[in-house]
Parts: structure tokens; C-alpha cells; sequence
């Protein structure tokens, strides 16, 4: 796919000044700019993420209501539960909780829904379920409950308190809980401005954090971190030996597989987690690894696409209670078959979103033309719909148009859908609430409940929505470039020290240049088993540097002068770094 190329604007005297307070490279410096950092102090705050530098928890929303009701459930013996989530967020999170209570004393049991029988998030036959099997007064719903009005009702009903700990978007009314920590809303408990609005200027001016990037394993962080705290005041001894950090492992795994900013705290805890990763003794990562065939070092790469698409397997397809109990295995022997298990299961839903994917491009002639559709919307009976979100995904980058795959059985499909940058979604569904059942989501991905006799009329409105809101050039992704460079810029020092940006992810982005005006420097060699790939030697006349191009298939390849835009790595190859380029994209030459 040919992009459009976004050069972010040079600014070189503001990245020589920060180049000399900070003595970093101005090409460094530039990237931060790209950022948004463009104080010394901030970055520094950046480059060198420390625990110490995380906010007091009780900064949250209603984190102090939440710790005082769970110390009562503690004191007097109360049995609490805690209410997850299928996906990788709601699994880590619900696993650090469990162990995190189990050991300050509480009397915990948790509970998981089962994706095709209960639905999503705190649902009424979630929570009777919940009840029969732990009569508990107190419930903690974790990763989902911020809409779950009439939930949190039935069970206040009914004697049990409930608090929710959550980074969805709340409904309007809120739901009645004892507490509901939630970044999103619009009151702060412990600062008078309104958050909704002013919470990036609160934070700036204030020094009061937003949490806004927090996911609910982060959240999880939080709240443990506030127990201990609480702990500690009110002198409980096995509070104050508490130590936190063997949970970051968790932290980062859900973090990472959540796809949230990696900025704020998110950055400081996704560091210190994948330093945790990578030296756990955690039997069920240690499984995991293993099964994932992931031997050496654990970066967002291999959590994003190796360890966390296993955790989700189970969710996906049943429930998330296999993945829960390989996060709680206390050895390697009850660890193992558990891993087994999730790889088996991540084999199963690959080959039913293969499946699913084809019947789609199969059916798409016949409804979709690129020159006068806005957006995909494809439903078939029985097409499963633990998997229809990634389909979906895979279907907009073959075609980069907002995309819905709906499926399912019975007159009430589920579907999920992924959108691009320009068209919101949720927004767009909410055009079309007379079609729907039910909906919700964000600008950038929505699920969905509709009868399957509205498809046609769905796609119809959708499309005349999209092609209100974008423009042609839209329909063409954007590659967001950091900066024009020269051979001489890509050294190994240079490149080295790019990796300080690391993690990249959502708001923080991979570094990207453009390279003007080069050539082969030898002919390009096809690699793989299948020859899908593509090894370059790209000169300027005078120096050449290895590149990659991944998935090229038997697809065009750059000749004779060309523009290339590309992502700088390092190439670790047997005992050996140099600096690799990865191909994003290529375009003839502007100039030389």
C-alpha cells in the first residue's frame, strides 16, 4: 500500500538548544519535537522513566472511596470478588489483583465471562452467574462496568457493593457505584478543576497527572499501589514489606496488548515491566515464552504479536479463565499444559480468521466498489464473532476503508468494527441508532449489535456518512515522517541512540525518515522460504546501508532513483549490530 508522506517541519535552532542542554543528537532532538517535548525537563523525564516518578494514586477518581470500602470488606471478613475481562488488559489485571489481595489478607475469588454465552463487559447473566458461584458482598469489576447502569443496580439491589475500576468511557447517567476510579471522568477527587476539559492544562499548569492513558492493568497498578499505601499508614505489618515490582511483568503485558498511549505513566510502568519480562520468574510467562518460541530479549514486538495474541486465544473463542490460571500457576508444571492449551487455541482462531477473512474478500465484489465506496460492511450467519475484530482489521489494510464484519447466529448479529483517521466510528453508529440494537466503542474501533435484515440498510447510511465527512485523498493512509536525512546520519552511534525512544506504540510512534535521491548499490535478493521478502543495498553514491522489505510478495519493488521513507533498526546477527532500514515505502525521486 503507497502512502502519503507527512514531513514533519524541521526546527532546527529549538533541536540545536535542546541538542546542547541535554547533549543528545538535534536529530534526537527533532524527534522529540515530532513528540510534543520541547522542555529539557520533560524529556529528561522521558528518556530516563522511573518508578519514583509515578503519581500518588490517590490522585485517581474516587481511589480513596474504593480503598476505604475494600479495607472494611478485609476487616471484617467479607468475601470479595473481582469481575474481569476476557482480553489480555482484563486477564493481567484481574491476575495481579487476585495475587495482590490473596497476599494483604483479603479472601478474593474472581470470575470471568464467557464471551459467547454472557457477552461483553458486566452484563446482567455475568453478574447472576458471578453471584451463584461466589455469594459475595462485595464486587470489584475490573476493565469493563463504566455503562453497566442497570448491572450495578441489580446488585446494589440485592445487598452487594460494587466498585468498578475501569478506563472506558462512562455512561450518562453513571452507574451507581460505591466507587468508579476512572480516569475518564469529568470531577477529580482531589482538584477543583473540571477534568473533562481542562485536564491537559491542569497537568501542564497544576502538576496534577490526567491518568488518561492508563489502561486497566495500569489501573490495577494503582490500586494495589494505593492499598499498600494505605497499608503502611495504618501500621499493617505485611503492608509494610509489600513489594510491587514483581507485578510490573503483568503490568506491561496488558499495557502493551491494550494499545494505549505509551506516554505519561504508561511509559514509566511499560518500561520498568519489560525489564521485568524480561528477568521473571513467573511460571506462566516462562510457559508462554516457551510456547511462543520467544528465546530472546522481550520487547513490544514480542508481546504485541507472540505472548499476548495466546493470552487473548482462549477469550476469543470461550473464556479467558484458561489464560488467568497460566498468569496464576505456581510452577511450571501446571504451567505447561496451560500454554499448550492457549497455543493450540491461538492455532484454532487463526485458521477460523483465515477463513473468515477470504469469505470476505470472496463476497466483497459483488457490494463493494473502491471508486464509489466509502465503507466495508460484510455479515454472514454463523461467522464467529471472538474473531470478527481482527478480520476487520485485516480487512481495512487491504482496502483502507472504515470496516465493519458482523456475525453470529439467532436475529441479533454482533459485529466489530475499525475505522480510519477522519471518521469516527462510534460516532457515525450513534447516526445510526434507528438500525441498531445496541453500539458503542471510540472514534477508531465500535462493536455492535444489529439485526441482520438492516445490513444492507446499515451500509448504506454508513457510506453516506463517510462520504460526507472525507476527503478522497483520505482513502490513501498517511506516513507520518520525522525528518529528511543523509547517509551519514544513520551510524550505529546515532541509531543507537534513537533507541531511547523505546517503547514505541500509540503516541509515542517508531522513528521514521525519508532518504533522497538514492540507488541500489547491488541487485536486490529475495528472501524467505516462500521469496515474500526482499533484502535491498541502498547507496547515495557514496555510502550504502543494508534494508529490508518485509511482504513484498511478487508486488512492485523500487528502481533505478527513488525517495525512501523507512524506519532505522538494529540488525543483531550473530554477535554482529549494524544498521538495517525498514522499508515503509518508496517513491521516484523528487531529487538528487
Amino acid at each position: 500500500m503507497k502512502y502519503r508522506w507527512l514531513i514533519a517541519p524541521a526546527q532546527p535552532a529549538l533541536a540545536e538548544f535542546l541538542a546542547r542542554e541535554l547533549r543528545i543528537s538535534p536529530l534526537l532532538a527533532q524527534c522529540l519535537l515530532n513528540r510534543g517535548l520541547s522542555e529539557p525537563e520533560p524529556i529528561t523525564r522521558f528518556l530516563q522513566p522511573r518508578l519514583k516518578d509515578l503519581s500518588d494514586p490517590f490522585l485517581l477518581p474516587n481511589m480513596r472511596a474504593a480503598v476505604d470500602r475494600l479495607f472494611v470488606a478485609r476487616e471484617h471478613g467479607e468475601r470479595l470478588v473481582i469481575f474481569g475481562d476476557y482480553d489480555v488488559d482484563g486477564v493481567t489485571s484481574a491476575a495481579l489483583l487476585t495475587e495482590v489481595f490473596g497476599a494483604l489478607g483479603w479472601k478474593a475469588d474472581y470470575y470471568l465471562p464467557h464471551r459467547m454465552e454472557e457477552g461483553y463487559g458486566l452484563s446482567q447473566s455475568g453478574v447472576e452467574n458471578c453471584l451463584n458461584r461466589f455469594p459475595a458482598t462485595v464486587l470489584l469489576a475490573v476493565d469493563c462496568g463504566s455503562t453497566a447502569v442497570d448491572s450495578v443496580r441489580w446488585l446494589r439491589d440485592r445487598g452487594v457493593d460494587v466498585i468498578v475500576l475501569d478506563h472506558h468511557q462512562v455512561s450518562s447517567p453513571a452507574p451507581e457505584a460505591v466507587a468508579l476510579v476512572n480516569p475518564l471522568l469529568a470531577a477529580h477527587s482531589s482538584c477543583s478543576v473540571r477534568w473533562q476539559g481542562e485536564s491537559r492544562r491542569a497537568e501542564q499548569e497544576l502538576g496534577v497527572p490526567s491518568f488518561h492513558e492508563l489502561c486497566s492493568a495500569g489501573l490495577a497498578f494503582k490500586l494495589a499501589h494505593a492499598l499498600v499505601k494505605h497499608g503502611r499508614a495504618d501500621g499493617l505489618p505485611v503492608a509494610d514489606v509489600f513489594d510491587l515490582r514483581p507485578y510490573l511483568d503483568l503490568v506491561a503485558l496488558g499495557t502493551i496488548a491494550d494499545l494505549v498511549p505509551l506516554t505519561g505513566e504508561n511509559r514509566i510502568l511499560v518500561s520498568a515491566g519489560l525489564r521485568r519480562l524480561n528477568a521473571t520468574q513467573r511460571p506462566g510467562i516462562a510457559a508462554l515464552k516457551k510456547v511462543a518460541a520467544v528465546t530472546g530479549r522481550v520487547t513490544g514486538y514480542e508481546v504485541g504479536f507472540q505472548l499476548a495474541p495466546r493470552l487473548n486465544a482462549a477469550g476469543r473463542l470461550e473464556t479467558a479463565e484458561e489464560a488467568l490460571h497460566l498468569m496464576l500457576a505456581r510452577d511450571l508444571a501446571a504451567a505447561e499444559p496451560l500454554a499448550a492449551s492457549l497455543d493450540s487455541r491461538n492455532s484454532e482462531r487463526r485458521k477460523i480468521e483465515k477463513s473468515i477473512f477470504y469469505e470476505v474478500l470472496g463476497t466483497l465484489p459483488a457490494r463493494f466498489d473502491p471508486e464509489r465506496d466509502c465503507v466495508i460492511v460484510e455479515g454472514q450467519l454463523m461467522w464467529h464473532i471472538g474473531v470478527v475484530g481482527i478480520v476487520a482489521s485485516r480487512v481495512l489494510q487491504e482496502f483502507y476503508r472504515p470496516t465493519l464484519i458482523i456475525g453470529g447466529d439467532g436475529d441479533a448479529w454482533r459485529g466489530s468494527g475499525r475505522s480510519i483517521e477522519g471518521f469516527d466510528l462510534a460516532a457515525a453508529l450513534r447516526e445510526c441508532d434507528d438500525l441498531l440494537v445496541r453500539h458503542g466503542g471510540h472514534a477508531m474501533a465500535a462493536g455492535l449489535t444489529v439485526k441482520p435484515g438492516n445490513l444492507d440498510a446499515l451500509r448504506a447510511r454508513l457510506n453516506e456518512l463517510a462520504r460526507r465527512a472525507l476527503k478522497p485523498e483520505q482513502f490513501q493512509p498517511a506516513l507520518r515522517v520525522d525528518a529528511e536525512v543523509t547517509m551519514l546520519d544513520l551510524t550505529l552511534d546515532r541509531v543507537t541512540e534513537l533507541q531511547r525512544l523505546q517503547q514505541t506504540g500509540i503516541g509515542n510512534p517508531p522513528v521514521h525518515f525519508v532518504l533522497r535521491g538514492v540507488t541500489h548499490a547491488r541487485p536486490l535478493q529475495r528472501m524467505g522460504a516462500e521469496k515474500k521478502h526482499a533484502r535491498l543495498w541502498i547507496t547515495d553514491g557514496q555510502f550504502a546501508v543494508q534494508a529490508v522489505l518485509w511482504n513484498c510478495g511478487d508486488g512492485p519493488l523500487p528502481v533505478g532513483c527513488f525517495d525512501l521513507a523507512f524506519a532505522p533498526q538494529l540488525d543483531d546477527f550473530k554477535g554482529t549490530t549494524n544498521v538495517q532500514l525498514k522499508v515503509l515505502d518508496w517513491c521516484a525521486a523528487v531529487s538528487k
